[in-house]
């Protein structure tokens, strides 16, 4: 599956603010110009069983 698939966050972790934009710095890296925070979204895996609400 390639990146153009995969969905881009809507809101920073940190300020909930919604300028965003890609970094440099490597694959589901983003950049808040808001915050001026960098961080990285991935996806590590799924759970055992489904959890009940």
């Amino acid at each position: 599956m390639s990146s153009e698939t995969r969905s881009a966050p809507l809101y920073c972790p940190y300020c909930g603010e919604e300028d965003l934009r890609p970094n440099e710095a490597g694959h589901g890296a983003w950049e808040c110009h808001a915050c001026a925070r960098v961080f990285t979204v991935r996806f590590t895996g799924l759970l055992a069983k489904v959890v009940a609400r």
